[in-house]
């Protein structure tokens, strides 16, 4: 499956593909289970963690999974893997997970073999959660097999179930004007896929924050506002910077690592029945 690309991907591997995510979602668990979520204060949180993959330039085989843990409440890195990685997948929007997340389950069970005293309490993923084509996207799919809580974090709408980046909805953003103000992302089904949120006084654009595994979505939107010194949460911003510095290091480029996320790379493309959706990170 190596040398598939999203255009030509096998009825076949896509099938298998939307069986094992009707599989998994039936795990997904979308309310709090431990005692520090429903505490205002999230008294017993102790560590957040954070994982990415960026891409190296011009190379669609080559990338760096990363994935950090953070002291709560100061934010301060008390652990960092970075390892190079070869993709086996392609992408294809709505199925994010299979390409990326077996690097990232293994950097978690490698951190639960060799420093258990250090995992993460919950885990915050560049993606979505059950903001998603089919309702389970990447924070859901790793949340699962890690049967960590996670939440995921987006930059940009995924446009799903009737939800459009449309005038109302940029709207509705410019009403936002604090750090910490929110409005809900209501699908066309009657169903409220997410929050997009204000995460900082200074940000000028939401993040989506939705659902992945094992926590409601009031405190996935409370975490994630106490995560932030700027737009971007403090695990996912340090583990893409992490991953950007390996990058960085292992190919032996000079100088600091590049101002923004490669993920810019992944192909716009959308499997068969999902080409009317945007292609944003899921």
């Amino acid at each position: 499956m190596a040398q598939e690309t999203a255009g030509s991907l096998s009825e076949e591997t896509l099938s298998l593909w939307k069986r094992e995510q009707a599989r998994l979602k039936a795990r997904v668990v979308d309310r709090d289970t431990e005692a520090w979520q429903r505490d205002p204060a999230f008294s017993g949180l102790r560590r957040v963690g954070g994982v990415d993959v960026s891409f190296v330039k011009g190379d669609s085989v080559r990338a760096c999974a990363s994935l950090v843990v953070l002291s709560y409440p100061e934010l301060e890195v008390v652990y960092e893997e970075s390892r190079m990685v070869s993709l086996t997948a392609p992408y294809v929007s709505g199925f994010l997970a299979f390409r990326e997340v077996p690097f990232l389950l293994e950097l978690v069970r490698q951190l639960q073999e060799k420093e258990p005293d250090l995992m993460p309490q919950v885990l915050l993923v560049d993606g979505n959660g059950v903001l998603h084509h089919r309702g389970f996207g990447m924070a859901c799919h790793l949340g699962v097999l890690t049967d960590l809580p996670c939440i995921g974090v987006a930059k940009k709408l995924l446009q799903v179930d009737g939800l459009e980046n449309n005038a109302l909805h940029k709207e509705k953003i410019r009403l936002l004007r604090a750090g910490g103000d929110s409005f809900p992302l209501l699908g066309g089904s009657g169903t409220v896929l997410g929050m997009a949120l204000k995460s900082h006084n200074r940000s000028t654009r939401p993040l989506y924050v939705s659902v992945g595994h094992k926590m409601s979505l009031e405190a996935a939107v409370r975490l994630i506002c106490c995560c932030c010194k700027s737009r971007i949460p403090e695990p996912v911003r340090k583990a893409d910077f992490c991953s950007r510095e390996h990058i960085r290091k292992a190919l032996g480029h000079p100088g600091p690592p590049a101002p923004r996320s490669l993920k810019a790379q992944r192909p716009k493309a959308c499997p068969r029945g999902d080409s009317g959706e945007s292609a944003a990170l899921c």
